[in-house]
């Protein structure tokens, strides 16, 4: 039976840089040894479906779940400048408890966002904007009684 979400995975071409991203800026904590795997690695091979790969990886603790970072050695990874609209995984989203703050002090280090800061109906704010690599991050404040569904 599904117990819950453990992590989302994203890949980079700079591991340092966005372990520093998602742990300095951002307040994570690296929660795994950086480890890495060679191309006659049979498991990871086979796992990622990506013949004769190689690279590193590590899981980073934002709140209560884990991101996985991915740098690929080989093969050459490509990386289109993916939409919010692209099929696959649309944003990663990270609950603050205040989004006027957090959107200000981000903006400070240089985090580049799509718009200001907007309101839902039920109060809850949200603005999104973009990780070192161009993934989208959304940053939601949730007021006490907001039909937005809370951290549990």
């Amino acid at each position: 039976m599904l117990i819950g979400l453990h992590h989302t995975a994203i890949s980079t071409p700079d591991l340092a840089r966005a372990i520093a991203f998602y742990c300095d800026t951002l307040g994570g904590e690296q929660a795994s040894d950086i480890l890495s795997w060679g191309p006659g690695e049979d498991i990871p091979n086979r796992m990622l479906q990506l013949p004769d790969s190689s690279g590193t990886f590590v899981h980073l603790k934002l709140g209560r779940v884990y991101l996985e970072i991915f740098q690929f050695t080989k093969p050459e990874p490509q990386r289109p400048q993916r939409s919010t609209c692209d099929h696959g995984l649309a944003h990663l989203c990270f609950v603050v408890d205040d989004l006027d703050a957090e959107y200000k002090r981000l903006s400070v280090v240089g985090m580049i966002f799509h718009a200001e800061p907007a309101c839902y109906d039920d109060g809850s704010k949200f603005v999104y904007g973009r990780d070192p690599d161009g993934n989208v991050i959304e940053l939601l404040e949730i007021p006490p009684g907001a039909s937005t569904p809370p951290l549990d």
